[in-house]
């Protein structure tokens, strides 16, 4: 087991799944990441040994078919799978994100209907809330949903859905004008079910698909069109008497995203620095490993440290959530230091690399490309900085 990255006090089930992923991904994820990625095909047979392992219900409930496990061991399990792939990690980020949402947020029938299905892989979820005009600025999200009968009518375009076309419920955040003071108490979240692909999948809802991107590829990213989409008061997340909640169970479950974001950034740069203090080894100038010269040398004990930072900031965050404490400041503190040092730490390994990390068949190529993703993933860096601020400044109010 590799010096880095450790983290204390784990159970012994833990310990167990951790391994058994981190031989998962050994065996059957990196050897096939490259050619899949170049190709941007989906990666259907990984996804299928996902399953099989149990991966998809994780975090769910033992009582719903899963296997009851914390925020922590998906965080752990994440930073192992982005370690092969960046992309595999994202096909279970947005399903547990949405698994998170109806477990702590859902009605009983939601729960008691969706779950079981999600936790064998049967039905997967998405997560609904940017647009094309809107990003980070929540506030100014134009979706609507109005009332009409006994039912909800919804209207609108939304962006950056990752599984956008294999999921087949997609949690969807939307204006409801109910006559909150703030505007967003005046926002509802839906749990809009669909058949998985592309085109009309939903009476009314459309994806229209694939968006082409620079990296984060074999696992699709999608707009969604709702044009005059029905559905009735029980999608409402927690039922009827949660409208107007949407805002505040969205950032509920972004605070886990930013964990497993930070948990990807560690993946990433793991492999980054493996590959990097392989090649340095390796590969000899003036008569001596790369490894062998200062410059180098140093390089490589500050992405360890980098590393290890940021890894100990993830893990803090993940125990934090799972101990029911507030950890938007941790979480956004962990994505933010996590994608920062991601992207010096890859940048770092491709220039060890020289020539040959800008050859599409070495994997630090790759890795150049998905690294940017995290910067901006769940809010970027900026935004992060503004939680955070905004956090110690209530704490330490004069």
């Amino acid at each position: 087991m590799a010096r880095l990255a450790q983290t204390p006090d784990l159970t012994d089930v833990q310990t167990s799944i951790i391994e058994t992923v981190r031989e998962f991904v050994d065996k059957e994820i990196i050897p096939h990441a490259q050619r899949l990625e170049h190709a941007d095909e989906y990666p259907a047979d990984i996804v299928d040994g996902m399953r099989e392992m149990g991966l998809f219900g994780l975090t769910i409930d033992e009582e719903h078919g899963g296997l009851g496990e914390s925020l922590l061991t998906y965080a752990l399990v994440v930073e192992e799978l982005s370690r092969g792939w960046m992309s595999i990690s994202g096909i279970v980020n947005t399903h547990f994100i949405v698994a998170y949402l109806i477990a702590h947020h859902g009605s009983d029938e939601q729960r008691a209907t969706l779950l079981p299905r999600m936790a064998t892989g049967e039905v997967r979820g998405a997560f609904s809330m940017s647009e094309p005009g809107c990003g980070s600025d929540v506030a100014a999200i134009r979706s609507t949903a109005r009332r009409d009968g006994d039912a909800y009518v919804l209207d609108g375009q939304k962006m950056w859905l990752t599984n956008g076309a294999y999921s087949s419920v997609v949690a969807t955040l939307v204006k409801t004008e109910i006559g909150a003071e703030s505007v967003y108490g005046n926002m509802s979240c839906f749990l809009l079910e669909k058949e998985p692909g592309f085109g009309e999948t939903a009476p009314g809802l459309t994806i229209p698909g694939k968006i082409a991107k620079m990296g984060y590829k074999g696992v699709e990213t999608t707009e969604m069109i709702l044009d005059g989409v029905a559905v009735p008061e029980s999608t409402v997340l927690g039922g009827p008497d949660q409208l107007g909640r949407g805002f505040y169970q969205m950032m509920d479950g972004i605070e886990v995203g930013r964990v497993n974001v930070a948990a990807r950034a560690c993946g990433i740069s793991i492999r980054a620095f493996e590959l990097a203090i392989a090649y340095a080894q390796q590969r000899h100038t003036f008569g001596e490993p790369l490894a062998g010269h200062q410059a180098i040398a140093f390089k490589l004990a500050e992405m360890a440290t980098k590393i290890e930072a940021a890894h100990a900031l993830m893990v803090n965050a993940a125990r934090l959530k799972d101990a029911g404490a507030r950890n938007d400041v941790e979480a956004g503190m962990a994505k933010l230091l996590a994608s920062e040092y991601c992207a010096q730490v890859v940048q770092e390994a491709f220039r060890i690399h020289g020539g040959y990390g800008y050859s599409a068949e070495y994997e630090i190529e790759r890795l150049m490309r998905e690294a940017p993703f995290l910067l901006i993933g769940e809010g970027t860096s900026e935004i992060q900085k503004t939680i955070i601020s905004r956090g110690l400044l209530k704490e330490y109010r004069l």
